[in-house]
């Protein structure tokens, strides 16, 4: 049988549950100066607050030394220092383990929502390419990242609306955004019907315009719902139309019919479906009312909407170095385009926009510099053991996180981690580029050295399955030059 592969978290439980009740205590170091030295920290403050004078018992620093359990990595040594306990792992050992089981290293940790389904809405991509803000182009993102980030864990992803405007679906596949396209909408005659009972006293008789069937109040459904929920105090009327009903027709629609294969003994049943399913409406800020007024309309008018609707609202964009305020999406797209192939110009020499061997490379730079400005912010850090233990060690569990939705929380709004893995690869990028400028990998021709150029070039391999998996989730194949 396979030996179970090292874990951060498995490694970290150990440590805190060796030390008895009470809450963690261990840290994990990150930090290259701190690196040298140990691997893992309690530190003197949580000690004091668990032993007398911050002193741990003899036979508790024995049982440290002497970790072990699944998943649970090798300890060298445990000793006391002014900054607390300090633990440095058995590194060849860890190396060993790790750089024999790379593929381990690139899948999630444990599944985050096992036998879920969800249904991500994005309503932004109800519009045109050309009215896309760029706030709305940021919940594209997001949902496309999140969608990717589910799936790896086997959870059953649908997303909506499926995309009618051919000019969409185009500029979706420029970002390379994996979406369903559709070519008809679906039917609203049985939520009309409903509708209609609902309004049919709102209006008094009144001529409405087209398209407009009346006015229903939400107000007694936001109190139903209660203060925590997090609903909007100003919601009280909400104007129905045939396009918000059809916007419901196509949510529902989804929601109860899901792949034969995405859950057995589920598909097409509306009665369960509807009970085991997490809907996610994925909005910018600007879009949070409206989307708020939706979410009531269909608890409103269906008799069995989801329970479990959750809104991950994503804040507004400010594009560094942009000509114009109220840039489109394409517009922005344009942008870092021209700004690629001038930054390859000038490194390469010469045009090489029109040149059809660079024009695959362009895009695919232009798209990873637009999504890694939308989903993340740019940390610092540099380091062989660096490398591993920061950047490949802990990739399971940071696969696992960004597709952690805590469904169970009070309260309308949901909360991703979609900005983790680009994080993640910004930081592995730097860490790598460092690693790289100082270590000759190929080496000298010379027997003796033979063994550390394989363990090195194994750790490369490592880097790359990693850095490869962490790119996928964002939608971006790898490149082999830029």
């Amino acid at each position: 049988m396979a030996t179970r592969r090292l874990g951060v978290g498995e490694t970290l439980g150990a440590l805190n549950a060796a030390l008895g009740p009470g809450s963690p205590v261990w840290i994990k170091e990150t930090r290259t100066r701190h690196l040298r030295s140990r691997d893992f920290l309690a530190p003197h403050r949580a000690l004091q607050a668990r032993f007398d004078d911050g002193q741990v018992p003899e036979h508790l620093l024995h049982a440290l030394a002497c970790l072990q359990g699944p998943g649970v990595a090798p300890v060298l040594r445990c000793a006391p220092t002014p900054a607390g306990l300090s633990l440095q792992l058995q590194r060849p050992a860890v190396f060993e383990r790790v750089l024999s089981a790379v593929a381990a290293y690139a899948t999630p940790a444990l599944p985050a929502l096992p036998g879920q389904r969800v249904l991500l809405h994005c309503p932004a991509l109800r519009s045109s390419p050309c009215a896309l803000r760029l706030s709305q182009l940021r919940t594209v993102l997001v949902a496309d990242h999140l969608a990717r980030a589910l799936r790896a864990h086997g959870v059953c992803v649908r997303l909506v609306p499926a995309v009618q405007d051919p000019h969409m679906l185009t500029f979706l596949q420029q970002l390379r955004v994996d979406w369903p396209a559709a070519s008809e909408r679906a039917s609203s005659h049985s939520l009309r019907s409903h509708a209609l009972e609902e309004v049919i006293s709102a209006h008094d008789g009144r001529t409405l315009s087209p398209g407009i069937l009346g006015r229903l109040c939400l107000k007694e459904l936001v109190e139903e719902q209660g203060r925590t929920a997090g609903y909007d105090s100003n919601l009280d009327n909400c104007l129905v139309t045939e396009d918000l009903l059809s916007v419901l027709a196509e949510l529902q629609e989804a929601l109860w019919h899901w792949p034969e294969d995405s859950h057995p003994g589920l598909a097409g049943s509306p009665d369960t479906g509807t009970d085991s399913c997490l809907v996610v409406h994925v909005v910018s800020c600007e879009e949070e009312f409206q989307q708020q007024k939706l979410d009531l309309l269909w608890r409103k008018l269906v008799d069995k909407a989801p329970l479990r609707q959750k809104h991950l609202i994503c804040g507004p964009v400010k594009v560094a170095g942009a000509p114009g305020p109220l840039m489109t999406a394409p517009e922005y797209y344009k942008f870092r385009h021209a700004q690629v192939c001038k930054a390859s110009a000038l490194k390469h020499g010469g045009d090489l926009a029109h040149d059809p061997a660079w024009t695959e490379i362009f895009g695919v730079l232009s798209v990873a510099t637009i999504k890694f400005e939308m989903l993340s912010t740019a940390p610092q850090s540099q380091g062989e053991w660096l490398l591993l233990f920061n950047n490949i060690l802990p990739f399971p569990d940071l696969l696992s996180q960004t597709a952690m939705l805590d469904c169970t929380a009070p309260g309308l709004h949901i909360t991703a981690r979609t900005e983790m893995i680009c994080k993640f690869l910004v930081q592995l990028s730097m860490d790598f580029s460092s690693y790289y400028n100082r270590v000759h990998i190929l080496g000298e021709p010379r027997p003796h050295r033979f063994g550390q150029m394989f363990v090195r070039l194994q750790l490369l391999r490592a880097v790359r399955e990693v850095l490869h998996t962490g790119l996928a989730m964002l939608g971006l194949p790898p490149l082999s030059h830029i």
